[in-house]
């Protein structure tokens, strides 16, 4: 059932970070007064058109820098242009899952028995239950393991049943990208190590020794649905085929050199988890049946269960480093607590594009998912900014948003910072972002957005070359100076 909020409670809940709000409706009209243009700077006699000047490198440059407080812009250039905002987007997501979760909302994996215990007996089935968990990792499987032995269980006569179907299941976040890339997973209700499988290779006498584990705090168990096999050629470095109950990856040895190793995505997150817990299940003395995915949930009883930390901490973590699976993960999350079926990434990119329209003034934002991995998204730079105004300089973003150093120009800290940054920052091929707040000596805080991007570069790179496009890391690299250059500039601008 649909409830509705008034401006009040919604500011309390959303903004303050710290009262809880579940399920809440989203408001028919935006909370915050659109933010009203003051000037511009379009000479290039201004400081700020002087930096972009002499940026050095191509594409287009939109920004805008306003009163975090009255929302008064201070300046802007291309506002209204409409730019990839790659992972400034996970700045909504946080605020879109806040508000349908709360702050204190936790996930829980859960081991489901659906008959009997008897003298060490479970006389059913056991059901490895997900519940969307994205930081789910190894050590938490090792953890529900113990508690499957303190329930008693020593045999299970039926089977082991996989179920994942809290969240739907999305192959890749980004169909777009090489399928070797860590940062693009597979995304389901189940989720373990970010789906993410570890490869090590050593040089051996007649080639290479290889693993593919679960690598955790703790342990590291072998995995075995997913199987490296080294190949004698340059190229592709990798490749990757679904064998079913598999996964199958080949490497080049030519690109080996003596030893290293990689975090690879997994695409079947049901049975990397199955695998891995019946690994932690062996080390308690208890075998399990091969596992079997089931889409409806068996009934039962509840005999052990691991919860995530609470979602202030998780979304912390998220903007912290960027992990694209726990943006899809509480973003679909956020959609399906607000009683809608998110059913893939684009319904809910789009359910948070409406719900930004209306409650963060995003009239023309759009998402097509939740951890802007994908370059279809787009938000403005005007856009940006109302959101970051909505949120309040005080509010629960403002906090959970990493610390940017100021640096000068030959790359270290500056030793007197002119002012503090919380931010997000976000880099795609040719694209990067940042926005977030400046707070200035006088307690002043500005709310600011910077995108960048040069798509007709993005559009020319080879599938096989986005990992490391010609020009990319140069280009970043000038861009990421622009953003020092503003953020000084506006620091010591706006600081009397």
């Amino acid at each position: 059932m649909s409830q509705h909020f008034s401006r009040r409670f919604i500011l309390a809940g959303l903004m303050s970070g710290s009262a809880v709000l579940a399920q809440a409706g989203a408001p028919e009209t935006s909370l915050f007064p659109p933010v009203k243009p003051k000037n511009f700077a379009k000479s290039v006699a201004n400081p700020t058109e002087r930096i972009v000047a002499g940026a050095g490198f191509s594409g287009d440059v939109g920004f805008v820098v306003a009163d975090a407080t009255t929302g008064e812009i201070l300046e802007s250039r291309n506002a209204g242009l409409a730019m990839p905002p790659a992972s400034v987007a996970k700045a909504i997501t946080a605020l879109y899952a806040l508000q349908a979760l709360g702050l204190g909302y936790e996930f829980s994996t859960r081991l489901v028995a659906t008959g009997p215990i008897s003298n060490g007996i479970l006389n059913g089935d056991l059901v490895l239950l997900g519940g969307g968990d994205p930081t789910l990792n190894t050590d938490a499987l090792a953890v529900l393991a113990q508690g499957l032995k303190n329930a008693g269980v020593r045999e299970v006569t039926g089977g082991f049943l996989v179920h994942s179907a809290v969240l739907p299941y999305v192959r890749s976040i980004d169909k777009e990208q090489p399928d070797h890339l860590g940062y693009n997973p597979a995304v389901s209700g189940l989720n373990l190590n970010f789906n993410r499988v570890h490869f090590e290779w050593k040089r051996a006498n007649s080639g290479y020794s290889v693993a593919m584990d679960a690598r955790s705090d703790k342990y590291r168990p072998e995995v075995h649905m997913a199987k490296m096999v080294v190949k004698k050629r340059a190229t592709p470095i990798y490749t990757y085929a679904d064998g079913k109950d598999s996964e199958q990856w080949t490497v080049a040895s030519g690109a080996l050199g003596d030893g290293g190793s990689r975090w690879l995505p997994v695409r079947k997150p049901e049975l990397y988890a199955a695998d891995v817990f019946s690994t932690m299940a062996r080390s308690q003395g208890i075998k399990l049946s091969k596992e079997r995915a089931t889409a409806s949930i068996p009934k039962g009883t509840v005999i052990a269960q691991v919860q995530s930390g609470e979602l202030g901490t998780i979304v912390r973590d998220m903007l912290k480093y960027s992990t694209n699976l726990t943006a899809e993960v509480i973003g679909l999350s956020a959609t399906r607590g607000r009683g809608i079926d998110p059913r893939n990434l684009a319904t809910s990119g789009a359910k948070m594009s409406s719900w930004a329209g209306q409650v963060l003034g995003m009239k023309t934002a759009k998402f097509v998912d939740h951890s802007g991995l994908s370059g279809d998204s787009r938000v403005p730079a005007s856009e940006m900014v109302s959101a970051l105004v909505a949120a309040k300089p005080n509010g629960a973003l403002h906090g959970l948003m990493k610390n940017i150093v100021l640096k000068s120009p030959d790359g270290k800290a500056l030793s007197s910072a002119p002012a503090t940054v919380r931010a997000k920052t976000g880099t795609l091929n040719f694209v990067s972002a940042l926005a977030g707040y400046i707070t200035l000596p006088n307690g002043r805080v500005l709310a600011f957005a910077i995108f960048t991007a040069d798509l007709k570069k993005r559009t020319q790179i080879d599938k096989s070359e986005r990992e490391r496009p010609a020009g990319g890391r140069a280009w970043a690299q000038n861009s990421r100076k622009m953003q020092q250059e503003l953020l000084q500039g506006w620091a010591r601008t706006y600081a009397s």
